[in-house]
């Protein structure tokens, strides 16, 4: 399993967690509540975590391009689900 992390500054989290959920929601499993959510993509999972001022995001996925491509729509969607740009996300990956 490739995991890689990043912690995004946001003022809001939770909206962005139930934002993506909502909109991932008809097309893939997803579950989710105020301050965590987990999406089933078909390239791998994401997990949702709420804290003060930040959204942690895992992502899980079989291989590295999975992976890789699992940042790169996640990135995606996030950006617009928000009404401010979010910083750039510095992806860990995880041994």
């Amino acid at each position: 399993m490739f995991v890689s992390t990043a912690q995004i500054a946001t003022d809001n989290p939770q909206r962005l967690i139930t934002r993506l959920c909502k909109h991932w929601g008809h097309k893939f499993p997803v579950s989710f509540e105020a301050l965590q959510g987990e999406i089933q993509l078909g390239l791998g999972r994401c997990l949702l975590q709420a804290q003060d001022n930040a959204l942690d995001v895992r992502l899980n996925a079989a291989d590295d391009e999975q992976l890789q491509r699992l940042e790169t729509v996640v990135s995606d969607h996030l950006q617009r689900m928000t009404t401010k740009p979010l910083p750039t996300f510095d992806w860990q990956r995880q041994a």
